[in-house]
């Protein structure tokens, strides 16, 4: 029975009413299901916009990574890769200066022309390898020296043995001439294009792969190895899809606040009601 007085309406008295407290039920399903809509809008979002790899920390072979001529993918930029029966061409051993390795000092890679398995029945590639890193020029082109002459004739370190490389994969310098002449003893360049390196080197480089391989092992006597960490994954936002997981979240909102102001509605309709009543009383 509604109360006769306005004083003894409340609106949580409405509220609670078993009919209210229903349509409380089902806007708080409709509010659940709009913000549901607005997380995974925005998911796609941050999804959309990522940039490079996601998971590059699990070693895989490199034919399965990468195929000779074939542009690597941004999602390949940095992955660990392995490949076997890797052999080295010799006189093909080639110094990139102007190197930084892990704040260091600038100094010098060795990059080095590994005759790889291309995957395709017994078919060879090229790939260019860093091997090393010195801050001495000195240094490098000592080393570049030694393994040439390693290569030149057998000795007891088998460097010209079959061998296995394990390191992560990175996408090709653009060359820029005419600062990456390959001038020099031993030759040098800036960048580690791979379009430059089949120009000076000795043994066929068809088919070569477009990437070069920074190595963790088998680092040559004389060099440090080069720091080479996990790329960074960087993360935009597509802003069309972060504006709609707004939007469900204010169609969410909007879905309570109409729960409210319908009660309310009710309430103010009754109390005027009661208002008008209780006058009407007071003057009989």
């Amino acid at each position: 029975m509604s109360p006769r007085h306005p004083g003894d309406l409340r609106l949580v008295s409405v509220m609670v009413r078993p009919r209210w407290i229903i349509a409380l039920l089902l806007a708080l399903a409709v509010a659940g299901i709009f913000a549901w809509l607005g997380q995974w809008q925005l998911g796609r979002a941050i999804a959309s916009g990522q940039a490079g790899p996601t998971v590059t920390e699990a070693t895989v072979p490199l034919d399965s990574a990468l195929q000779p001529g074939v542009a690597i993918a941004d999602n390949r930029v940095g992955q660990l890769v392995t490949v076997s029966d890797v052999t080295w061409a010799a006189g093909d051993f080639v110094v990139s200066t102007g190197r930084n390795n892990n704040g260091s000092d600038t100094g010098y890679w060795i990059l080095g022309h590994a005759i790889v398995p291309d995957g395709s029945g017994g078919a060879t590639a090229s790939l260019a390898v860093a091997l090393g890193f010195t801050s001495d020029a000195a240094t490098a082109k000592s080393v570049q020296q030694r393994l040439d002459a390693e290569l030149a004739s057998p000795n007891p370190s088998g460097r010209n043995l079959p061998l296995t490389l394990t390191g992560r994969l990175l996408p090709t310098d653009p060359p820029e001439q005419p600062q990456d002449s390959l001038v020099g003893d031993p030759p040098r360049m800036d960048d580690v294009a791979v379009a430059l390196l089949v120009n000076v080197w000795k043994q066929p480089a068809v088919p070569v792969y477009e990437a070069y391989l920074v190595a963790r092992d088998n680092i040559p006597a004389g060099l440090d190895a080069i720091y080479s960490p996990p790329p960074y994954a960087q993360t935009a936002i597509d802003w069309l899809n972060a504006f709609y997981a707004a939007e469900w979240a204010l169609f969410a909102g909007f879905a309570l606040y109409l729960w409210y102001r319908v009660t309310r509605d009710v309430y103010e309709r009754e109390l005027e009601d009661m208002k008008l009543n209780s006058e009407g009383d007071a003057v009989e």
